[in-house]
């Protein structure tokens, strides 16, 4: 039951993450040049080293690279966003 909790909590950061970023680019019209930067450089960042953080809690997608492009999204939200979502994980 555990991991089932982590798995939703990962998910539901994840969306949250997609949410933002599609309400900063498409609905507010805004694109700052650091938000893009920083998504740009994470998912190259986690395509590169094979990051996938989906797949080291145990969901595994039949997409290719689409665990480390959702990792890399993660990773565009900083290192407190990801701090605190390993936080959550690992405390349960």
């Amino acid at each position: 039951m555990n991991q089932d909790v982590s798995k939703m909590i990962m998910i539901a950061t994840l969306v949250e993450g997609i949410i933002t970023y599609f309400n900063e680019f498409f609905v507010l019209r805004n694109a700052p040049w650091q938000m893009i930067l920083s998504l740009i450089l994470g998912i190259i960042i986690a395509i590169a080293y094979n990051l996938d953080l989906p797949k080291f809690i145990g969901l595994k997608s039949d997409i290719a690279y689409v665990g480390s492009v959702l990792t890399g999204i993660l990773l565009s939200r900083g290192s407190n966003y990801l701090y605190d979502l390993i936080s959550k994980l690992t405390s349960i």
